[in-house]
């Protein structure tokens, strides 16, 4: 009996507005909002409730490389034009910024935010930055820690302190490693040990594990090459245990992530977990979903690809753009008592007996199907993007949002 065949998967909604190619997306306050970066430099956030732009400006001279948020009423944006800003925006200060979109003229100079601390960072290598707070028991921190590449040399990692802006750490360069220029970079205090590791990807291919030790000096607790090309994209599990490398090659890579110095046990240690050969090169933008359960990768050949974190196997293949990928974002999974108390507008006690009551208002359904959906944004280079809850959400010019994957669809998400 032949198997009958599931229909690809279709978009629901298209958003249009970049005008260039979109090179970072990020899910930001409890999936309420996308944030989106193009090679000409402009950022638009996105209301995932209405779909529309809510914010608009051109952040750099130079394409982003990277954007995210830190704490709730803060943005940060990483361009080629060499320079790391942090600008403040809450939702009430989307009110007074343009919401013309990038590929439209402006009728008056569009309103930047307010920028809070500017860095002058390396950006030749097209690495973006990575962010970690300070581990702390009583909210959250008003310090960073940003790592980005040297930026007089694109072989090693700074590290600046905000808000004071200044370098505090530069990983040392060992002469004996020949890794070429860092790539992709992650930075987290270690939860078992709260000791700041870096990780980094390299052009050859390599890619190491460093941590700070208590008498602050940098230790190596893992090297490996898995790849016989550039490391693209990395990404940390959420128990900081293993990460996960993709390459210009076509290999994909699992490392342990040793807590300490002490627990790096040779040869094991300096030996991947597992590696898979996909047969297709240039797989980027990789992200492990917040559960730990899957990640994505955006590919050369246009096609987003979903993995098992566990197992390593391919789960699903998403065709739609007809160029290259670039980036990829997982919304955060959230469970119903976090999206009552985080909804916007109202009391959260009163939102949480509204829901109870089954009364929501339009408002307040479609901001609580919005946080509630498994997005996962990819930027591509063809000028169009899809969504596709459960399995994919890619962006450039154009943006395609689509309803809730479902039992009996290629993978269920």
């Amino acid at each position: 009996m032949a198997v009958q065949q599931q229909p690809q998967p279709q978009p629901s909604y298209v958003l249009r507005g970049h005008g260039a190619h979109i090179h970072s997306t990020s899910f930001i306050r409890s999936n309420s909002r996308l944030v989106t970066g193009d090679a000409d430099g402009w950022i638009v956030i996105w209301s995932l409730a209405t779909k529309r732009p809510v914010a608009v400006w051109r952040a750099h001279q130079g394409t982003i490389l990277g954007a995210d948020a830190w704490e709730g009423d803060k943005i940060i944006t990483h361009g080629k034009d060499n320079k790391l800003i942090v600008w403040k925006l809450s939702e009430d200060d989307e009110d007074g910024l343009s919401v013309v979109l990038p590929v439209d003229p402006s009728p008056e100079p569009r309103k930047q935010p307010w920028a809070l601390h500017i860095l002058d960072v390396n950006t030749m290598n097209f690495c973006s930055f990575a962010q970690t707070s300070p581990p702390l028991d009583d909210g959250p921190s008003k310090e960073l820690l940003v790592a980005v590449p040297n930026i007089m040399s694109s072989e090693t990692v700074d590290i600046f302190h905000i808000p004071s802006s200044k370098r505090i750490y530069t990983l040392p360069n060992d002469p004996t490693f020949k890794g070429g220029m860092v790539m992709t970079i992650s930075i987290f205090h270690h939860p078992q040990t709260s000791r700041l590791t870096v990780i980094a990807g390299y052009e050859s291919g390599h890619t190491t594990v460093s941590q700070l030790s208590a008498d602050s000096t940098w230790q190596t607790l893992y090297t490996a090459q898995s790849h016989t090309q550039p490391i693209l994209s990395l990404d940390t599990n959420p128990s900081k245990d293993f990460y996960i490398t993709s390459s210009a090659d076509a290999i994909l890579a699992k490392h342990p992530i040793p807590s300490s110095a002490e627990n790096v046990m040779l040869p094991t240690g300096s030996k991947p977990l597992k590696t898979i050969q996909t047969k297709h090169s240039g797989q980027q933008g990789l992200r492990i979903r917040n559960d730990g359960k899957l990640f994505a990768t955006a590919g050369w050949d246009s096609k987003v690809r979903v993995y098992s974190a566990k197992s390593m196997k391919e789960l699903a293949v998403l065709k739609w753009h007809k160029e290259g990928c670039f980036a990829v974002a997982f919304a955060d999974l959230q469970n119903e008592s976090e999206a009552e108390h985080e909804s916007e507008g109202g009391d959260p006690n009163q939102q949480a007996l509204t829901k109870r009551l089954g009364t929501l208002t339009v408002k307040e359904e479609r901001i609580w199907k919005a946080k509630m959906t498994h997005w996962v944004a990819v930027g591509s280079k063809d000028g169009k993007r899809m969504a596709r809850s459960g399995f994919w959400f890619t962006f450039d010019r154009a943006t395609y949002i689509a309803a809730k994957a479902k039992a009996g669809d290629i993978i269920q998400l």
